[in-house]
């Protein structure tokens, strides 16, 4: 019975990996970073994420973004994704 369970959990993991992008996996979410310097409303894994140095972004709080502190960057069930609040 514990093998089972063990052989499914492993299966249940393959196919999670299979199926999010290599740019959006993840383990934890320190993995991940915002997919755009300005007004992000997605999140990628911090290897495909924007070199924001000299990004100029507008003082606008857009909905349904990380602006102005309505979300937040997660790892869930192996992928990078944005958490609005």
């Amino acid at each position: 019975m514990k093998t089972k369970a063990i052989l499914m959990l492993c299966a249940l993991l393959f196919l999670v990996a299979c199926t999010v992008p290599v740019e959006k996996q993840c383990v934890t979410a320190d993995d991940c970073v915002a997919a755009t310097c300005c007004h992000a409303s997605d999140a990628v894994n911090a290897e495909f994420g924007p070199e924001c140095s000299e990004a100029l972004c507008t003082a606008e709080c857009a909905p349904r973004t990380l602006d102005c502190g309505a979300g937040s960057i997660d790892c869930v069930r192996g992928s990078c994704r944005v958490v609005l609040n």
